[in-house]
């Protein structure tokens, strides 16, 4: 899934080498926080190599990949049959995806094709009866759902988020939408996702290392991924203005006037010994800032390196084709 501030790149070396440097090789016993989950890459990355991960994002969407790439962790019976029974329903013609977000009967909205939006609405539809009728474990229910926003990013017609559509229908958006089975690793430890605030999650939780990787501006992931939201909650409301919008909550790590003090507050409140912050040098916060909160409460030390930046940032005020990437290092004072 293309998403704004991905660690999947950092994940192949730069992340765990670094993590691992501090913390020790073997993770065996260690329970790994992800408070920020996002898609769940970094927890993934670690799933199998920890005691337990911990995954949280305040985005609906982002559970719900979570409970599948995250807490799923062994062998779901007859899940792939599901997916294809799924791609081989009729579809249906009057579906909220379809009557909200497509150009169908007088639409207005381009966010899928017609077909493909009829298609979303079909197995969104079916996956909920199912669980209803208690056809499906909830495990099941979260594979299927990952799979469908999974799926459904690949054909929609944006520019990567979903701030806003294309006006007319780009390659990948004129493909059908083919249900595919969104695979998890497999082992043996349970793991745990939440869909809370993560100032508030801190203070019920502990652990050995906690990773965070907050908004670094002013862009809003709920305003981005709106329609995920949709497609994963999939209860009526009223969209709003020509991209459709929904009610959202807004984060105060994405505010000049509310950054700082909600990151302090999170670092007070963590009961874990290790804390790794990823910001990049164009956030909100500088590293003076992170530096002089996190020293507050501990060891701290700096790590960096350059990365790629998010290709659809084309409108960006700064133009370098990169960032650098700070993971910032505490060892919390016990």
């Amino acid at each position: 899934m293309n998403y704004i501030g991905s660690k999947l790149k950092l994940c192949q070396d730069f992340l765990p080498t670094t993590i691992k440097s501090i913390c020790g090789k073997d993770l065996s016993d260690k329970v790994f926080c992800d408070i920020f989950a996002g898609t769940g890459i970094v927890g993934r990355t670690f799933k199998t190599s920890v005691k337990k991960v911990i995954a949280n994002d305040i985005e609906y969407y982002s559970y719900v990949l979570n409970k599948n790439y995250i807490e799923n962790h062994y062998e779901i019976e007859n899940k792939n049959k599901l997916i294809e029974e799924l791609n081989s329903l009729p579809l249906i013609n009057e579906g909220f995806i379809y009557s909200n977000y497509c150009l169908g009967r007088n639409g207005e909205r381009q966010y899928f094709s017609d077909d493909n939006g009829k298609k979303i609405d079909t197995i969104r539809t079916a996956i909920e009866n199912w669980k209803n009728e208690s056809r499906i474990s909830e495990s099941l229910y979260y594979f299927l759902l990952c799979s469908l926003l999974e799926s459904a990013d690949k054909v929609a017609n944006t520019a990567s988020v979903y701030g806003a559509y294309l006006k007319s229908l780009k390659k990948s958006a004129q493909k059908e939408l083919i249900l595919e089975p969104a695979e998890y690793e497999l082992n043996e430890n349970e793991h745990q996702v939440f869909n809370k605030d993560a100032n508030e999650l801190i203070k019920e939780i502990e652990g050995d290392i906690l990773y965070l990787d907050p908004p670094y501006n002013a862009r809003q992931y709920g305003a981005n991924y709106h329609l995920l939201n949709t497609i994963a909650e999939y209860k009526s409301f009223e969209p709003k203005g020509k991209t459709g919008l929904r009610d959202y909550s807004r984060s105060k790590y994405c505010s000049t006037n509310t950054v700082k003090e909600e990151f302090e507050s999170l670092i007070k409140n963590a009961d874990f010994k290790y804390i790794f912050l990823s910001y990049n040098n164009e956030g909100l916060m500088s590293v003076d800032d992170v530096k002089k909160i996190m020293s507050q409460y501990g060891h701290y030390d700096l790590a960096q390196t350059d990365y790629q930046r998010f290709k659809a940032d084309s409108n960006r005020v700064n133009k370098a084709d990169s960032t650098i990437e700070y993971l910032h290092i505490l060892e919390k004072k016990s």
